[in-house]
């Protein structure tokens, strides 16, 4: 009977011992309001230059310049949080009559260039990558 006890005693340590390694510890703490507040003011400037993407005649200027619509939709969506925010800075300045339009086209073009030069992506079929 001891020698029962004493192999059950030796299982369960084992096993104890061994689902230790498995244990994760976890912290908790309290979100910030500046971090909300920038979490919500990061997602208007996306939905911001998302909807500026949508119109029409930035789409045909787009085509214009050669860059698919899809791929520039989808660069537009994998910006940080700080390159949304330089766009939408420069779509508010910009003039009402939509004069500024270009210059916004021009400046998503040239990120777009410098991203497939350093081969972060692949959306102009003429830049060759930094990367090999």
């Amino acid at each position: 009977m001891f020698a029962t006890m004493k192999k059950i005693l030796a299982h369960t340590l084992i096993t104890s011992i061994v689902f230790l390694g498995f244990t994760q510890s976890v912290q908790a703490s309290m979100i910030g309001t500046e971090q909300v507040a920038n979490a919500a003011l990061a997602q208007q400037n996306r939905a911001k230059v998302q909807l500026a993407f949508a119109r029409a005649d930035v789409q045909a200027e787009l085509q214009k310049l050669g860059i698919d619509v899809g791929d520039a939709s989808a660069r537009v969506a994998a910006m940080t949080d700080a390159e949304a925010a330089s766009v939408a800075n420069q779509l508010d300045s910009l003039p009402a009559g939509g004069d500024g339009v270009l210059g916004t086209l021009v400046f998503i073009f040239v990120l777009l260039l410098i991203t497939d030069i350093l081969g972060l992506t692949k959306v102009f079929p003429f830049t060759r990558s930094m990367r090999r």
